[in-house]
């Protein structure tokens, strides 16, 4: 059955906004998208929602953890990243498969009531691919390899990644995330890369987050390296005193960085850094708010945008954020951006694009992201203050303004053509 969405402003963002537009729906995919009133004309008698707010696509998180939506309490400790990943990691034993099952299950749900379509979901228990496939959000699931030596990896951890990828719940993708360079030996990561392309698989590992990180790849020292020495793991750049590389400059070496994988927060990038990542193709996906909450510092955000260097905007997980709101993430980025001196005119703009055709660029999911004829109908419908007396190209403003000061609503959640949320 067809299906207009119509509304007072459409922002298809792969294209200008349309004043009283309408996205036209058949099944799970659009069929067009324009003037309200040509498309009336042209399908007469079609059924119509005709909505309140700002029609955008659904918007794409870059970097999410949805098992642990449970440890949101983590998010008010005041600590500093390695003291609270110390805290998570010890906590992790208490929670049963069914437990972080029904965890993950309320991150989605959080996520498509705030307007939020697919997802780059980092996974450490398997067992929560299958809620997470239910709910029929889209984007990637991550399998997490973390805390792996060239020991655990040829005793279990090389075994247990490829039986993963070989009994995934039917309808939704996988990835691979080789964590960290500081949680997996630099052999055990070259060797993860190589079975996801192999498998012709994007990989997501976590680059560049914190001080400590940056410190453990280049003089093998800090917090992490006693860590792991204390958990008994045998790591090449402890053993080596470093590498005397940044973290993206070591995992470059590595032949790690390609267009087929996306990097999670991309915090301490010099110019180097941040060249090679663009030379390679590889989107960050930026975590401001959570980066903020750890104490890990400010991404470079107005770098990236001058630069052209491609981002997308991820929320990271409810243990070190305040919402799993993208829109929320996204007005806290471009507030970064303002005080880091980025003042161009198309800063509103862009941050949009990030949540939206950013996160679609990082895991190379064509058809999400942008409201055009042929892509998914995933769309959210966004209510902001003012919305009367807005042009269509005020839209990008007043979203961003409305979600930083929590004004605005997510009135709906369109998934592959279904309603599956609405705010009356």
């Amino acid at each position: 059955m067809q299906t207009l969405h119509s509304a007072p402003i459409v922002l298809p963002v792969s294209a200008e906004p349309i004043g009283d537009g309408a996205v036209l729906v058949d099944g799970d995919r659009v069929l067009a998208v324009g003037a309200r009133d040509a498309l009336v004309a042209a399908h007469p008698g079609v059924r119509e929602r005709r909505w309140a707010g700002v029609l955008t696509p659904g918007l794409v998180n870059a970097h999410a953890h949805l098992q642990y939506t449970d440890f949101e309490d983590l998010n008010a400790l005041g600590q500093p990243f390695p003291v609270w990943i110390s805290e998570l990691t010890s906590r992790r034993p208490s929670f049963t498969d069914a437990m972080w099952c029904e965890s993950a299950r309320r991150g989605v749900n959080l996520m498509l009531d705030s307007g939020t379509t697919s997802v780059a979901d980092i996974v450490t228990d398997a067992c929560v691919l299958a809620p997470t496939a239910r709910s029929g959000i889209g984007g990637i699931s991550y399998l997490e390899i973390v805390f792996q030596d060239a020991r655990s990896w040829s005793e279990s951890g090389r075994a247990r990644l490829l039986d993963q990828l070989g009994s995934s719940p039917a309808g939704r993708r996988l990835g691979v995330s080789p964590h960290t360079p500081y949680t997996v030996a630099g052999a055990v990561f070259a060797d993860a890369v190589a079975i996801a392309r192999d498998k012709g698989l994007r990989i997501h590992p976590h680059v560049a987050e914190s001080p400590a990180e940056t410190q453990y790849v280049a003089q093998g020292t800090g917090p992490f390296a006693e860590s792991m020495t204390k958990f008994g793991k045998a790591m090449e750049l402890i053993r080596d005193g470093g590498c005397g590389l940044t973290p993206t400059m070591y995992l470059d070496k590595l032949g790690v960085l390609a267009p087929d994988v996306h990097a999670a927060h991309c915090v301490h990038c010099d110019p180097a850094d941040r060249a090679v990542l663009r030379e390679r193709g590889v989107y960050a996906a930026l975590c401001a708010r959570s980066n903020k909450i750890l104490q890990a510092g400010q991404p470079p955000v107005a770098d990236y945008l001058r630069e052209g260097s491609p981002f997308g905007i991820g929320t990271d997980s409810l243990a070190s954020t305040p919402s799993l709101d993208l829109l929320e993430e996204a007005a806290a980025l471009r507030d970064l951006a303002r005080a880091q001196g980025y003042l161009e005119p198309d800063l509103d703009r862009r941050i949009l694009e990030a949540a939206t055709l950013g996160g679609a660029g990082a895991m190379a999911l064509p058809d999400a992201g942008r409201i055009e004829a042929g892509a998914r109908a995933d769309l959210a419908v966004f209510e902001v203050p003012g919305l009367a007396d807005l042009t269509p190209e005020a839209a990008y403003t007043a979203l961003l303004d409305a979600a930083a000061q929590r004004s605005h609503r997510c009135l709906a959640t369109v998934l592959g053509g279904t309603l599956v949320h609405r705010n009356a």
